[in-house]
């Protein structure tokens, strides 16, 4: 760390999320981005987020009210990947034309149709290697990895390396959407199938959804079917509220279902829409920010292993606002990642 570092001052333009000094080589936790918004099948802009988030993340004070000495966190950034954000662009137009060519009732079945689409899965795919690849280098080193979206089709590749390095975790998710559609518009990597594609690995004991409220009939039989699966749906949240139950309770509620090692897959359209309006598919209800900070300090709190998480779908749109919401938010998840593995940040949490 650079003697020099004053985390009362100006956030510095180094590259690094937050402006802290410190590099991946000597930080307990990496940020990898990754701008890629491919399958998006409503709005896009996923793909600016990464850049869009760093940005805003300057303008963070690094002081924490749950986190002691928060800036001493050692989180360091990986450079933002220009080459895939040029690939996610070109096939970003390909993607659209075959989804505009879907809703207008084109034929699925035809050659050119299918190559295309084959075009899509194969870029995806691709993708989905890389990030295993970079990802399984940096936890081989013991660190841990928060991954940047990009759309929610983005952390495949990092749940995949984490399934190799632990036998047994399960997922929080916090979504708008369940994501539990098979190949959804033919896209076998899309981001509304993350959850289907995470699932088909064994080491997932535990998948908890929380403020899901847009699924189809298919994702709903899936998640009656499948005892792995536990949904708190934004309705079932808002009904118990209104009934008496409070927030703090709901927690323990969610809590109690994971499992000792938890990875946290964030989608910010589980945030009210107000807090995220130009995400791609903005959804009315969900959770107020300080619900979701609290739902995350409830996991630290019980004691239970963070081990990886992401934050996905900002799309910072024509102003400021998505991407200063979407920073404060990765800060929140970096720390309480490593206040759930480290008793220095984490002490005050656990009390």
């Amino acid at each position: 760390m650079s003697k020099e570092f004053d985390p009362n001052d100006i956030g510095i333009s180094n590259d690094n999320f937050f402006g802290l000094p410190y590099t991946p080589e000597e930080s307990d936790l990496i940020l990898y981005s990754v701008p890629w918004d491919v399958t998006t099948s409503y709005g896009g802009g996923a793909s600016h987020g990464p850049q869009a988030m760093l940005n805003a993340s300057l303008q963070v004070d690094l002081f924490d009210f749950d986190v002691p000495e928060a800036w001493s966190a050692k989180i360091g950034s990986l450079p933002i990947d220009d080459d895939m954000y040029n690939t996610s662009s070109k096939n970003r137009d390909v993607a659209e034309a075959l989804i505009t060519y879907m809703e207008e009732g084109g034929d699925r079945e035809s050659r050119k149709f299918l190559q295309r689409l084959e075009s899509i899965n194969e870029a995806c795919r691709e993708m989905v290697a890389t990030v295993k690849e970079e990802t399984s280098e940096w936890l081989r080193r013991e660190k841990i990895v928060g991954l940047v979206g990009g759309d929610h089709s983005t952390p495949l590749g990092l749940i995949q390396a984490l399934a190799e390095v632990h036998p047994s975790f399960g997922i929080l998710h916090i979504d708008a959407h369940a994501d539990l559609r098979v190949a959804y518009e033919g896209f076998t990597y899309s981001h509304a199938s993350i959850m289907h594609n995470a699932m088909q690995l064994p080491q997932i004991e535990k998948l908890v959804q929380v403020a899901v409220r847009d699924l189809c009939q298919d994702e709903f039989d899936v998640i009656q079917a499948d005892s792995r699966i536990k949904m708190f749906s934004d309705y079932d949240l808002k009904s118990d509220c209104f009934n008496g139950k409070n927030w703090h309770q709901q927690c323990e509620a969610i809590v109690a279902e994971l499992p000792q090692k938890v990875y946290i897959s964030f989608d910010i359209d589980g945030l009210t829409p107000e807090l995220c309006p130009n995400t791609g598919t903005p959804v009315v209800g969900g959770l107020t920010f300080n619900q979701a900070h609290y739902l995350l300090k409830s996991v630290v709190k019980s004691g239970k292993q963070i081990i990886g998480f992401d934050l996905n779908e900002v799309s910072p749109g024509e102003g400021e606002w998505d991407a200063s919401v979407g920073a404060r938010m990765l800060y929140k998840l970096g720390l309480f990642t490593l206040a759930s593995v480290d008793a220095k940040f984490g002490k005050t949490i656990k009390a």
